[in-house]
């Protein structure tokens, strides 16, 4: 399994001190934050897009391609790249790129957002959510797969003969998690490509998650890709620790208080109670996690939430030192144990080259730059439409 922590990028007042960063500090801190989430022993760090205050990440891929200089092991990813307005294009450029730059220590998570403005800051219908998904997605990942593309759709003007460049590392296109917090059309689309489901796992009762995991782990069954148990799942998670539990909720409760997105609704108890949020002693995490197993089935990877809701750099750094020195090492041992002979491995860039026979190196020849002309621009032969998903490259989604 993957270990490691998602950030959702706000800037929020600290309720204990009346102080709130600025986004130069917010930004600076994150990049700590990243850095020592890889000291500590986790696999990944995963950022969020946003395009509005309080929030500062509106280019995930600059900001994790500055982190993946100064890291060595850690994946990057996202904690939501929009594919509704985003245009697939430039995802498949940047994500390529940011491929590339990290050493193949890239993936990202796909969905729809949760700032209903952002649809016409970028000329968008909101009503037309679900198809933007759909399309878009569809469009990127023949991006990824085909040299040259010959597109026509219903939301962006078409595409005839477009190369996106840089190729993906090796011929193998970035992992791709599809993210929902409510959705079943996007755990059918998961399921359909053959790539990862996240369930955020962090808002509402486990088992709202677990009926969206249980479709996407029987669509994926049926879509040909393995069994259910085959089907590649993430979870999201919130922690806050203390040695002492009553300690951990006294120092938490302001936050949760005032957080933008929960404050000044349920008590902390009330909503650790009706959530994976777990405020107490590392133990009691470890228990808590150990046994989302029972509901979710083995799965990939577990990202949590730390570091949000104005809680300061040095809390943050602590957090880090508690989930990477007491609770992931005893994660990692329990939900090994017992772990299903055919329970794949949380996917990675070398796995990825490896199931695709190989890696393949793009050459390009010299061309006009419209790619109208021939078969390909590149000297190499194309890898395999899909072979790293066992996919048709040409595959639609109805």
């Amino acid at each position: 399994m993957q270990f490691g922590i998602f950030t959702v990028s706000d800037i929020t007042e600290d309720p204990t001190t009346g102080e709130t960063l600025s986004e130069a500090e917010k930004i600076r801190n994150t990049i700590t934050i990243a850095k020592h989430a890889e000291e500590v022993g986790l696999d990944v760090f995963a950022l969020g897009e946003h395009h509005n205050p309080p929030f500062w990440s509106s280019s995930p891929t600059t900001t994790l391609a500055y982190i993946a200089a100064q890291t060595e092991r850690l994946i990057m990813s996202t904690a939501t790249t929009l594919i509704t307005t985003n245009d697939p294009v430039k995802i498949a450029e940047d994500f390529a790129m940011l491929q590339h730059v990290s050493g193949g220590r890239a993936d990202l998570m796909l969905g729809r957002g949760n700032t209903g403005p952002v649809y016409p800051w970028f000329g968008q219908d909101i009503r037309q959510g679900l198809p933007l998904a759909i399309e878009n997605y569809n469009l990127l990942h023949r991006l990824w797969r085909e040299d040259v593309v010959d597109w026509e759709g219903t939301f962006r003007s078409p595409l005839q003969g477009f190369t996106s460049t840089p190729r993906p590392l090796d011929g193998v296109a970035p992992f791709v998690w599809h993210g929902s917090i409510r959705t079943p059309e996007i755990a059918e689309q998961a399921a359909y490509y053959g790539d990862g489901f996240f369930a955020n796992n962090i808002f509402w009762p486990k088992e709202h998650y677990q009926r969206l995991v249980t479709l996407y782990r029987q669509r994926f069954a049926h879509y040909g890709h393995g069994t259910p148990e085959q089907a590649i799942v993430g979870l999201g998670g919130q922690v806050f620790m203390s040695g002492k539990s009553q300690d951990a909720v006294n120092q938490f409760r302001p936050y949760f208080d005032n957080a933008p997105v929960y404050g000044h609704g349920p008590s902390l108890e009330d909503f650790s109670e009706m959530t994976p949020l777990t405020v107490g002693s590392p133990q009691q995490v470890i228990d808590r996690y150990a046994a989302m197993r029972e509901t979710f089935g083995d799965y990939q990877r577990q990202l949590f939430l730390i570091d949000h809701a104005g809680l300061p750099l040095k809390t943050v750094l602590e957090q880090l030192d508690i989930l990477g020195g007491e609770v992931v090492p005893v994660l990692r041992t329990e939900l090994a144990k017992d772990r299903a002979a055919d329970a794949p491995d949380a996917p990675t860039h070398a796995n990825l080259v490896a199931k695709a026979g190989g890696a393949r190196q793009a050459r390009p020849n010299p061309n006009r730059g419209d790619n109208l002309t021939g078969s390909s621009p590149y000297q190499d032969t194309p890898a395999k439409a899909g072979s790293a998903f066992g996919t048709a490259a040409t595959k639609t989604v109805a």
